[in-house]
């Protein structure tokens, strides 16, 4: 019966950062979003290789972001569904320090990439 309420406390986790995430691109027009995307694929050339590799990084490092803030929210439901046994709580509590530590090291990768890539 855990497992159960497990699943279903981290399926509404995620469905509630998901509406949290989407609507901040809902909000364009879809007209807007065509025109956008045929501005950045087409046009006057190719984009230079800084720009390129500096949107595939930021790409990465938001799904990076994204698994690590899901991560601490499933810690965190680990934590507080332990009922007091302590390898639980161990665990939800290296599950919760590992995705933080995963955080930093993604921001601190975000703003290395845009460093280098804004100073050539």
């Amino acid at each position: 019966m855990n497992k159960i309420k497990l699943i279903v406390l981290s399926f509404f986790a995620v469905v509630g950062i998901a509406s949290v995430v989407v609507p901040s691109y809902a909000l364009a027009s879809p007209a807007d979003s065509i025109n956008q995307g045929v501005k950045d694929v087409g046009g006057a050339g190719e984009a230079p290789l800084g720009t390129r590799i500096q949107t595939v990084v930021n790409i990465l490092l938001y799904i990076l972001g994204a698994i690590a803030v899901i991560m601490i929210v499933i810690g965190g439901i680990s934590y507080t569904t332990s009922n007091g046994d302590s390898g639980k709580i161990k665990t939800a509590k290296d599950t919760i320090l590992y995705a933080v530590v995963g955080l930093v090291v993604a921001i601190l990768a975000y703003a290395i990439v845009n460093f280098v890539i804004a100073s050539f």
